[in-house]
């Protein structure tokens, strides 16, 4: 494997015909979308776009997004896809620090681009829903076949979320890549070309981009987008586009499950359903699968991992609540502070080793030292592994609540939250306290229309788990800040001031 763009020719003339993208119930096949990213390729290196260079993505799920993606790669360039709703500080950040030449931008985020491009440089091209806008690049000779790539060189560049810190840009090699969605097609969620995948993951982010595009490519399966994720577009897309496979964030289940739409809904399509990006409530896995007959495959992965590193696979014992197993071609274990491998059942920090570990983080290779500091890539995120090898997240190393000494794992009690049947959404945080250092918050939505009160919810939670666990502080909130996926973002989670 050298250039990753390698898997669109190899598509684009096995199946030339069979549809890469749908969105809107039009249909754009593989031999239009390699010819479409060809040009465009063409356009980037009359633009100077050279192998090795850094090119921006500002768009959302529409067909502009993979042809530009596929572009980029064709003409040996490196993908830094961007969140579009990043202000102009932020986008200056990515820009400097990518040393991005050129960035496609929709419409609606090219003022802001523009005002984040001063100080690098950066080119803006604005596009439409099929690509730039006429007449901002010159005519090339189309790229057809990938520039020649070694597949250790960097085809991505993700940038974390940053929960401590600015974010930090994330090496991904053709190597990682190829392999990671080749193993989540074939190996984990068995894609082949009559399949049609729901992309409402954001391109932008790690997921929708590997396990999504980058893995329904290889199979030839087709990609079903619709442009920001709501549960209503999702549910009508399902029922018309007869969507097989389902890839989801905890959050979008629950929209799912809790829009009205879903009473009478056609999910009869579905064979398989993947969730990741954070830990699934129990109750609301369940309640999916009850509702829609699908069985939901839950795995684990970050940025830094390409992304997937385990999975509930589908030849294997289904343990929900767990993340599974390491999936083939990586490693994982549980650590403690020296890096020493903890007994099977006790809590450590998840650590991987394997070939989709990534290359580094752009530009900071001390940061890359302290994430890697033994070829074991330190992950931040406390589990427990059994006897079998099936790990259980019980939270990230950094939300854990230290109570008077005693540990409490917030993931915990927000499990017990989902249980009341009143609670829609809930979030465990850490809240200062003088006497103890730490006391344990929990900001809950309650479901439209519920009579139950937050006082009724801290009563009724204090008698079903350990009284040092149950929070003291519970105040009510109308939604809970989540990201660019729908992750629920602890970190933006505070307590009113009184």
């Amino acid at each position: 494997m050298t250039n990753l763009a390698t898997n669109l020719t190899a598509t684009a003339e096995r199946l030339p015909d069979q549809a890469a993208i749908r969105i809107n119930g039009q249909g754009i096949s593989y031999a239009q979308l390699h010819s479409q990213a060809a040009t465009l390729a063409g356009e980037l290196r009359a633009a100077g776009i050279e192998p090795g260079d850094r090119v921006a993505i500002i768009l959302p799920n529409v067909p502009a997004f993979p042809i530009a993606f596929w572009a980029i790669l064709l003409a040996g360039g490196t993908v830094v896809p961007m969140n579009p709703l990043l202000k102009a500080g932020e986008i200056d950040y990515f820009f400097s620090d990518s040393g991005a030449k050129l960035a496609f931008v929709w419409p609606d985020f090219v003022a802001e681009a523009t005002k984040g491009a001063a100080n690098s440089g950066t080119r803006i091209i604005e596009c439409g829903p099929m690509g730039p806008v006429p007449g901002q690049l010159a005519a090339g000779e189309p790229i057809a076949a990938p520039s020649e790539r070694d597949h250790q060189d960097t085809a991505i560049i993700l940038y974390t979320s940053g929960t401590t810190g600015r974010p930090k840009g994330a090496e991904l090699t053709h190597r990682n890549i190829h392999l990671n969605a080749t193993r989540s097609a074939t190996v984990i969620l068995q894609i082949d070309s009559s399949d049609i995948v729901m992309g409402c993951l954001p391109l932008f982010h790690v997921f929708g981009l590997v396990v999504g595009l980058n893995a329904a490519t290889i199979a030839g399966a087709s990609l079903a987008l619709i442009p920001r994720f709501d549960p209503e577009a999702a549910i009508e897309t399902i029922e018309k586009e007869r969507v097989t496979i389902f890839q989801g964030v905890p959050t979008m289940y629950a929209a799912i499950l809790n829009h009205p739409r879903s009473d009478g809904m056609d999910a009869s399509s579905l064979r398989a359903c993947a969730s990741g990006g954070s830990a699934m409530p129990l109750e609301v896995m369940k309640s999916f699968e009850n509702k829609l007959g699908c069985i939901i495959l839950e795995g684990y992965g970050l940025s830094e991992t390409s992304p997937v590193a385990s999975f509930n696979m589908p030849d294997r014992e289904r343990k929900p609540g767990t993340i599974g197993v390491a999936i083939p071609g990586c490693e994982m274990k549980c650590v403690d502070i020296e890096g020493a491998e903890v007994p099977v059942g006790e809590v450590g920090e998840i650590a991987i080793r394997g070939d989709n570990v990534m290359k580094g983080y752009w530009g900071k290779p001390e940061a890359t030292a302290e994430a890697i500091p033994d070829g074991w890539f330190r992950t931040g995120d406390l589990a427990t592994m059994d006897a079998e090898g099936y790990f259980t997240i019980v939270d990230r190393k950094k939300d854990m609540i230290l109570r008077g000494g005693m540990n409490v794992y917030p993931r915990e009690v927000e499990e017990a939250l989902y249980r009341h049947p009143d609670v829609l959404e809930a979030a465990v945080v850490a809240v200062p306290d003088d006497l103890l250092g730490e006391e344990v918050g929990a900001a809950i939505a309650l479901r439209p229309g519920a009579s139950t009160t937050v006082e009724d919810v801290q009563a009724w939670i204090k008698a079903e788990i350990a009284a040092y666990k149950y929070p003291r502080h519970v105040w009510p909130v109308s939604e809970l800040p989540k990201g660019p996926t729908g992750k629920i973002l602890r970190r933006e989670v505070h307590k009113p001031v009184d």
